[in-house]
């Protein structure tokens, strides 16, 4: 056993958002190899190598981010206001077909540097050039569940349908026993995907024993091509082909019946919540009080930056807990307390990590961030939880760490140098210009 931890931080409250959502005032966290030892009211016994003061600070889980599409940091602002399959069409789907892995790991970098920096521990990723995006994560310490994007139509990484599958497969292998990086299969949606495709993945993920993750119902055109081309609505089409399982991880999930979220609920899938991206792309308003009150575990995320445009997730909770209540014109609807565990402890679940991370316990992993609270939005201060919820940003945040590693001390960067970062996005933004003029001329 230890005779000393490795951090003590101390003068703040904690928000453990465990289930009992415990709250300690001016309480104490003992970290020893990368996890909680002690979590109380009262000091450790134990000395500590390295103390962190908190300074009257909100100390709380790392944020959850379910799902995004981390490289398309290089697409903020490229194309923004246009319908979702005019923006894939148009713009997404051929840019992406001249990356490579360089320009995949520039976009992930600077993803990395926003998660960090806005309090973001942890979070799913799907795009392409995977393991590009992997090392760029694992070497900025933070933790991921990601999976190369699975299409149809041949993909600049991997080619073939069938070689994604094999990539996927390697993937896997090649990740399974690191602490921070985990591997999910992930098709992109119903209507990029064949019948015989997704079947695969799911048969993948099965045998893997690994979450698989995929675009559902996310607008009315494509539920409206599922209902053309199979006879069903998106839901019934993955229940027919054995694909409503628990290990299904289905984002947006905005077009959906009553009668579709008993069966999502009766059989155990997991939901990713990505309000601001649904709002810009007027893709719809996701049922989320209809699916959580059937008890179907829903995560909060941001999408990825061309259609969000930011990685903070701290906003995203606003408006998470606004949208509902304009929407359904109920202002009691996703309290602040049930959209902050939505970015924590609901967000571990739905990802699979709840037994390690999305709560401060004792044996848990530390991903653990703080937030400055001597700012003007702040104060006075009645209740963190609608502080967090309502008046917060990611500038909050103060540090930053995940297994017990700082990311982020004071506001600076500890891992990854940003000024190389913008210089290597700088030059990526300029090949991205040049894409879009060459596929202008072509069309």
């Amino acid at each position: 056993m230890s005779t000393t931890l490795d951090i003590l931080i101390e003068n703040g409250t904690i928000l453990t958002m465990d289930r009992s959502l415990t709250l300690l005032e001016r309480g104490f966290i003992g970290i020893s190899n990368g996890a909680v030892a002690h979590l109380g009211s009262e000091a450790p016994l134990l000395p500590a190598h390295r103390r962190i003061d908190a300074k009257g600070g909100i100390i709380m889980p790392g944020l959850i981010n379910a799902h995004t599409h981390a490289a398309m940091t290089l697409f903020r602002g490229l194309a923004d206001d246009l319908p979702l399959m005019r923006w894939l069409n148009d713009y997404i789907f051929p840019v992406e077909q001249q990356m490579d892995a360089e320009f995949v790991h520039a976009g992930t970098m600077l993803a990395c540097a926003e998660m960090i920096a806005s309090g973001t521990t942890t979070f799913c990723d799907m795009y392409l050039f995977e393991d590009t995006v992997a090392k760029a994560v694992k070497s900025t310490g933070l933790r991921c569940l990601l999976g190369e994007v699975l299409y149809d139509f041949p993909s600049p990484n991997y080619g073939s349908p069938e070689n994604g599958l094999r990539y996927t497969q390697d993937l896997i292998e090649k990740w399974c026993d690191d602490p921070l990086i985990s591997v999910a299969v992930e098709p992109h949606a119903t209507y990029t995907c064949s019948p015989d495709l997704l079947r695969a993945a799911h048969d993948l993920a099965t045998h893997a024993n690994v979450p698989m993750v995929i675009h559902l119902a996310e607008t009315k055109t494509e539920v409206t091509d599922i209902q053309k081309r199979f006879g069903k609505r998106p839901v019934a089409y993955l229940d027919d082909l054995g694909l409503l399982t628990p290990n299904l991880i289905a984002d947006h999930c905005i077009h959906i019946t009553p009668a579709e979220m008993d069966r999502m609920a009766a059989v155990g899938v997991r939901v990713a919540h990505t309000p601001e991206s649904n709002m810009k792309l007027a893709s719809g308003v996701a049922p989320v009080h209809e699916m959580r009150s059937r008890q179907i575990p829903v995560a909060l995320g941001t999408d990825g930056c061309a259609s969000n445009n930011n990685l903070d997730l701290f906003t995203e909770m606003g408006t998470a807990a606004k949208l509902p209540k304009v929407f359904r014109m109920d202002p009691t609807l996703m309290d602040a307390q049930t959209v902050l565990k939505m970015a924590t402890c609901d967000a571990a679940r739905v990802l699979g990590m709840d037994a390690i991370i999305g709560s401060l316990e004792v044996g848990k992993q530390a991903d653990i961030i703080i937030l400055d609270t001597q700012k003007p939005h702040w104060v006075p201060l009645y209740n963190p939880y609608s502080q967090i919820v309502y008046s917060a940003n990611g500038a909050d945040v103060r540090h930053v760490m995940v297994q017990g590693k700082m990311l982020l001390l004071d506001g600076q960067f500890q891992t990854l140098d940003i000024g190389k970062v913008y210089t290597q996005v700088a030059a990526m933004s300029h090949k991205v210009r040049q894409w879009l003029k060459q596929a202008s001329y072509a069309g």
